[in-house]
């Protein structure tokens, strides 16, 4: 299969997986009690239903959900996502004004965890069945078992209390202000980066010991190697696929993370902006962050599967 072939067809599956996802968070959205117009009237008093059906017909709520699904996967294969329920700004520009904080983040937290987690792993399998090798498993256990928010949630308490620091106030972009910006993002990354190095210290230590078993291994170190040469060059690049593998697959919770992190931190990304457009039932909104939130997942991937041919060229498409 030629390279542009398999590209294509991962187009066409990653769109029909994205039309799925969209119908899906489409409908759900709708089934949710109370909607946009019940929100925005909360406060006002006595409404007549005449005002709540005029509001509804201005906002194109009042026609059926399948008009309206399909109205909107026409614009959007135009580019063109709404404009949202609440503040009236097109969905594009929200977005835009926020996807370079999550991107920043989450390319954070994945620098983060392979630094911590693939060393760790290395020597987790190295030191197999010591008391450093148990405690770095029961420390990755542990990452697996807290959840991020508790643990961001710990963190601020701690810092707090202890050294009377809290994370600066008021996002600032990193061109503008590159230590305030490294300040803001650290914390958040580190806590998005716990589950996800805890998985790829588990998975380097298990497929590198598979791999140190294998016969390869057996006569690079009979040629007489050095032991790093014979880890770093010759099992950890082919324990890689796995690696690689779990990190794309994590890619999706990291990405998922992000709502409930930028949150709790107060960043202002497309986290915090699904998350608050979830509880004013801003449909537009609301749909156009999963899309782009899946084609992240889908881009990733497809790096993902493109970079097995970089680490093993029998994978390559032909």
């Amino acid at each position: 299969m030629s390279l542009l072939k398999y590209l294509g067809q991962r187009l066409v599956y990653g769109f029909i997986v994205l039309v799925i996802m969209i119908s899906f968070v489409f409908i759900v959205m709708r089934l949710v009690p109370g909607d946009v117009v019940a929100l925005q009237l909360a406060g006002a008093g006595a409404v007549s239903e005449e005002q709540i059906s005029q509001m509804r017909a201005e906002l194109g709520l009042d026609l059926p959900v399948w008009t309206q699904f399909v109205d909107w996967m026409k614009n959007a294969v135009t580019g063109d996502l709404g404009n949202s329920l609440w503040s009236k700004l097109p969905v594009t520009e929200m977005i835009g004004e926020r996807i370079m904080i999550t991107l920043q983040l989450a390319f954070m937290a994945i620098v983060l965890a392979i630094i911590i987690a693939i060393p760790a792993g290395i020597y987790s399998a190295m030191k197999r069945n010591t008391w450093i090798d148990n405690t770095i498993r029961v420390i990755a256990i542990g990452g697996l078992s807290i959840p991020n928010f508790w643990f961001a949630l710990l963190l601020i308490i701690f810092l707090s209390l202890t050294f009377n620091w809290i994370p600066p106030l008021g996002y600032q972009s990193f061109l503008t202000n590159p230590i305030v910006n490294l300040q803001q993002m650290f914390l958040p990354a580190l806590v998005l980066a716990l589950s996800l190095s805890a998985s790829i210290v588990r998975m380097t230590r298990s497929s590198l010991l598979e791999v140190l078993h294998a016969d390869f291994i057996r006569t690079i170190r009979a040629k007489g190697a050095k032991e790093k040469i014979v880890i770093i060059k010759h099992a950890l690049r082919n324990s890689l696929i796995s690696i690689v593998t779990l990190i794309g697959l994590q890619i999706g919770f990291l990405l998922g993370g992000t709502v409930i992190i930028e949150s709790i931190f107060s960043l202002p990304g497309i986290g915090s902006l699904i998350f608050e457009s979830v509880t004013k039932r801003d449909y537009p909104v609301v749909q156009a962050t999963v899309l782009v939130y899946g084609a992240l997942f889908m881009l990733v991937n497809l790096i993902v599967d493109m970079a097995y041919g970089w680490i093993d060229p029998r994978m390559r498409p032909s």
